[in-house]
């Protein structure tokens, strides 16, 4: 299989990491662009000499997938650690286990405990539990990986009490800009659904609960789904089976052409193909489809099964953001589903790890009644926070640039490229927390931040790497933000290095004063 190029990156940067003496490090990339792809490559490299590998995993499904994509990417058979089944003995290379299994002491010590010299754990948040770190600390000198889709601050924060760094990130917004990725719209449908009532169950939202609370909305989203979803290939999400049922018959009642999917359906295979071929509008399922499904076509996502697992929230969006040709976006249908609950996951769980910024944005989508574009409501949120703090950190920012004028506060940067991740900026490991290194200081130096007030060397790994990119993009320096920000440039940040370097010109040019006609604050290049 040939690798995508972000793909190549990540297991060259994971093996990278290793080589360096960071034995557990983490992969991060977005549902949809291929993590049991890539650790399937990293398995197969790990294993060429004739080690064994070990993918541990919490769910079945995740683990059949893990099997089946291996099996794909690297023709490498793999044993199973699962219930009756078991992996002690295997001539394989690679065993793929479920941690419940795997964590029992009995199966747990059957194995030696350099048995495996490279272990993989898929949806990594879930690792500081007992369970996981029962199995890791039994197999202490492996060399680890730990992949997730976008992780919280909490979850990363976590995570950095176990791991020592993290490896490589591909975000959401640069695979939509690849193209490997649909853009998404999202809807607010204003019909509110009370489920404040609704109890929990294994840390989620009671799925048979949730079907009886949504009974008497049903008619009401079906016609709902009329206006917003008619000409779309859409597939509907729900908690229980009869409930899927239901829908699926009150929708085909109100002319869309629906059919349902559960576990139990004889003609599955059937029901999907004609599906995909555009016999049906509509597909019912009580997630089913979560994992292991795919149909690029699909351009309208409807969940009626409200969750706090960003994981399977996301795991469902992503059946609906394959690229596809003829495809504009994915419009994502989301409910005023009442709770109580502040953690109920909604579309801004998709690209947001920080808790301000997903409240923003799921107010923005909440006033547009036509819907928003997710990616535009993060940006315009993060530019919205940046501005508040920037007006409200003025005067300590004023004292702090006085230290050294001719260099440019990295708090005062991180404002001026609209970054809230680096204005945020908190450290995760512990190479993260050590102070700034020499090295580090006289590259930000050179380019015009002031190292002195950057607080450890994770912050300064940071800054790097962002000036990096913006420079690999063409966007404006430290130096020259400094330069128009002096003479009342707003948003300079944003500007190409181009447009920057002109208006500097035409600035020295008129004897560094505003150039006639020019609105400093106003401009735009």
């Amino acid at each position: 299989m040939i690798l995508r190029p972000y793909q190549n990156e990540a297991v060259n940067a994971i093996q990278a990491e290793w080589s360096q003496g960071n034995k557990k490090t983490i992969l991060v990339l977005p549902t949809g662009t291929g993590k049991t792809v890539v650790f399937s490559k990293v398995v197969e490299e790990e294993t060429k000499t004739g080690d064994k590998a070990l993918i541990i995993a919490h769910r079945g499904e995740l683990l059949d997938q893990a099997a089946d994509k291996l099996k794909n990417v690297s023709g490498l058979d793999s044993a199973l650690e699962k219930a009756e089944s078991t992996a002690v003995g295997s001539p394989k290379k690679v065993t793929i286990a479920s941690v419940q299994t795997l964590s029992q002491e009995k199966r747990l010590t059957a194995y030696t405990r350099d048995y495996f010299k490279t272990i993989v754990v898929d949806e990594v948040h879930h690792a500081m539990s007992d369970t996981y770190q029962r199995v890791l600390n039994y197999f202490d000198s492996a060399k680890v990986l730990g992949v997730t889709a976008t992780p919280d601050r909490a979850d990363q924060k976590n995570l950095g009490k176990f791991f020592d760094s993290k490896a490589y990130e591909y975000s959401m917004h640069q695979a939509i800009k690849d193209g490997y990725l649909s853009t998404i719209k999202a809807q607010m449908i204003p019909l509110e659904l009370d489920i404040h009532e609704v109890g929990m169950s294994n840390g989620d939202y009671a799925v048979g609960q949730i079907g009886t609370a949504l009974d008497p909305y049903l008619n009401q989203i079906a016609l709902e789904m009329l206006k917003y979803a008619k000409g779309r290939k859409t597939v509907v999400f729900l908690p229980l089976i009869k409930t899927s049922q239901k829908f699926c018959e009150l929708l085909n009642l109100h002319g869309l052409k629906a059919a349902e999917v559960n576990g139990e359906s004889k003609d599955r295979d059937e029901i999907l193909a004609d599906f995909e071929a555009g016999e049906y509008d509509v597909l019912c399922n009580s997630m089913l489809l979560t994992e292991g499904w795919d149909c690029p076509s699909v351009d309208c996502i409807v969940i009626l099964r409200p969750t706090k697992i960003r994981s399977l929230y996301q795991q469902m969006v992503g059946r609906g953001m394959r690229p596809f040709e003829g495809k504009k976006e994915l419009l994502l249908l989301d409910f005023l589903w009442m709770t109580e609950r502040h953690d109920l996951c909604r579309p801004s769980a998709l690209i947001s790890k920080d808790a301000e910024l997903a409240k923003r944005i799921d107010k923005k989508m909440m006033d547009k009644e036509s819907g928003i574009d997710l990616l535009a409501a993060e940006v315009e949120s993060q530019n919205d926070i940046i501005k508040e703090r920037e007006e409200a950190l003025a005067r300590e920012l004023a004292a702090m640039r006085r230290r050294k004028q001719k260099l440019v506060d990295p708090i005062q940067y991180a404002f001026s490229i609209s970054d809230i991740d680096l204005a945020d900026y908190e450290p995760t490991f512990a190479w993260e927390m050590g102070p700034v290194s020499e090295r580090q200081a006289k590259y930000l130096e050179r380019v015009g931040i002031d190292s002195s007030v950057v607080t450890c060397s994770g912050m300064a790994s940071m800054l790097i790497d962002k000036l990096i990119n913006r420079q690999n993009e063409g966007l404006t320096t430290p130096k020259q933000i400094r330069t128009l920000e002096k003479y009342g440039f707003a948003h300079v940040g944003l500007w190409d290095f181009d447009d920057a370097s002109r208006m500097i010109s035409r600035l020295a040019e008129n004897g560094w004063k505003t150039p006639r006609g020019v609105d400093p604050y106003s401009y735009q290049p």
